[in-house]
């Protein structure tokens, strides 16, 4: 797999090849933070989005990522030159091996999004080429969040999607920057929208106003009523509503769910059974509900029974 991304067409092989050659003899100056147990929180800390390399010297995709990873940097440190707006590093994983345990790191190289210090629970899983790399910082370095003109655009939205909207006065006020603190690090779960001034008046009878909007044509709507710039709160809030109790698994997210480092409960399912989806997801609700955070509720329909097995056997400590 890690080849495949390395190596993506015929002929990747001498190209890289060259690369790594012409790297080492004329090696491109690059800012990569090396961090160890004195900086690393400082560091991640700092810096409004992180990229960390988790590598290892004996392994050979390690050492051939070592020249994209610095010459990505590169091209970013063009568009973003501000060092506290992205920042590279790496972690020797060998050396640090406290640290890798930290961030459940078991494979080389793994690239961990930060952002703020709060590490991103999805890892960097494109191709391993700086393009790819590049485009992604830069795609995460873009707004998250969609500026509604119109109160009547709140109608038209994706009923299937969780939306977070925002009613806000000012865009350079401290509760929008909460605001987009927040949706910088969950605008993979749910769509973040915001409204201001005349726009927004409307809906701020008391001042600045957060509302979730849950998925379905008539399911109410809910208010969040902590403090606006409390990000902690803003936080917890809305990573509730997000990140839903039951989650699908899927060839996709399999891997990523492992990660987690959680125990799984597993339905399994036939594709077309919505009654017994149904029944978990209410049972679910209603006596596991503390368990949130604590384990990984998944429904999982039957074609996918191979592929977990395969996760439980590999966490059979649970």
């Amino acid at each position: 797999m890690r080849a495949a991304a390395i190596f993506p067409e015929p002929g990747g092989r001498r190209r890289l090849l060259l690369f790594l050659v012409s790297w080492f003899f004329n090696p491109a100056r690059s800012e990569i933070t090396s961090l160890d147990g004195g900086n690393i929180d400082d560091t991640l800390n700092n810096a409004d989005v992180a990229l960390v390399n988790f590598y290892a010297d004996w392994c050979r995709f390690s050492q051939m990522l070592h020249p994209i990873f610095e010459e990505a940097s590169n091209v970013i440190k063009e568009d973003f030159p501000d060092k506290n707006q992205v920042v590279f590093a790496r972690v020797d994983c060998d050396q640090h091996s406290d640290i890798a345990q930290r961030y459940r790191i078991s494979k080389y190289p793994t690239l961990k999004l930060f952002r703020n210090g709060m590490m991103m629970k999805r890892e960097y899983r494109g191709q391993r080429s700086v393009t790819a790399i590049a485009d992604y910082i830069r795609q995460q370095k873009s707004n998250p969040i969609r500026e509604i003109l119109s109160l009547e655009e709140i109608k038209s939205l994706d009923h299937s999607k969780r939306n977070i909207i925002g009613y806000f006065e000012h865009k350079d006020s401290d509760n929008y920057k909460t605001f987009e603190r927040v949706a910088n690090i969950l605008h993979d779960d749910c769509v973040f929208l915001a409204a201001f001034g005349s726009v927004s008046k409307p809906e701020r009878f008391s001042g600045d106003n957060v509302i979730y909007k849950p998925p379905g044509e008539n399911a109410p709507d809910m208010v969040y009523l902590g403090s606006m710039t409390n990000f902690d709160l803003a936080y917890a809030w809305t990573q509730d509503k997000c990140v839903p109790l039951v989650r699908e698994i899927t060839f996709e997210n399999g891997e990523e769910l492992t990660e987690e480092g959680l125990p799984f409960l597993i339905l399994f399912h036939m594709k077309d059974d919505t009654e017994s989806l149904e029944k978990f997801q209410q049972e679910v609700a209603r006596q596991l509900i503390s368990e949130k955070g604590r384990c990984v509720l998944l429904p999982c329909t039957l074609p996918l029974i191979p592929f977990v097995c395969v996760a439980f056997e590999s966490r059979k400590q649970y």
